[in-house]
């Protein structure tokens, strides 16, 4: 016979969560700025990059066209990660901005580094584990330390 288990089978004692224990209970009081912390960092890769894609204009057009990607997705591109990566900054529409970097991220992953060369394959992966992180935001969401988490307390 099978026995199911239920998440609250997995619970530990209440006298166990002051303490530092195995299952880490303590970093609950932590969520707010441990979330906006997160938020920080994986934004910054995006806004960096949107800016750059900005200032270098002619150039990433070059280098997509040089994928067969037409330039004219570049606007496109940019309000993705440059405006995407705000959003999860701030903590505001978070889950629909997590799921477009998210595939954005694949996009990327596809388009530009997939060609099985040794030096396109930390990018590849590297994509890969960052959309996989913008999927684990997008179901979870951006923490009490955002705007998504004021304005519902809000309304």
């Amino acid at each position: 016979m099978v026995q199911i288990r239920t998440a609250s089978d997995d619970a530990a004692p209440a006298h166990s969560e002051r303490a530092f224990d195995a299952d880490l209970a303590f970093l609950r009081r932590w969520t707010g700025p441990l979330g906006l912390i997160a938020r920080v960092m994986i934004s910054y890769v995006f806004i960096i990059e949107g800016v750059g894609k900005i200032r270098g204009y002619a150039d990433t057009v070059s280098y997509m066209e040089s994928y067969g990607v037409d330039g004219r997705l570049l606007p496109l591109a940019i309000v993705t990660e440059l405006g995407g990566a705000l959003l999860v900054l701030v903590g505001l529409k978070t889950r629909w901005a997590a799921l477009a970097l998210s595939g954005f991220c694949v996009l990327a992953a596809i388009l530009f580094h997939s060609d099985g060369s040794p030096e396109q394959m930390l990018e590849l992966q590297k994509d890969v584990a960052i959309a996989g992180g913008f999927l684990v935001l997008a179901a979870f969401g951006p923490g009490p330390w955002s705007v998504d988490f004021w304005l519902r307390r809000k309304g």
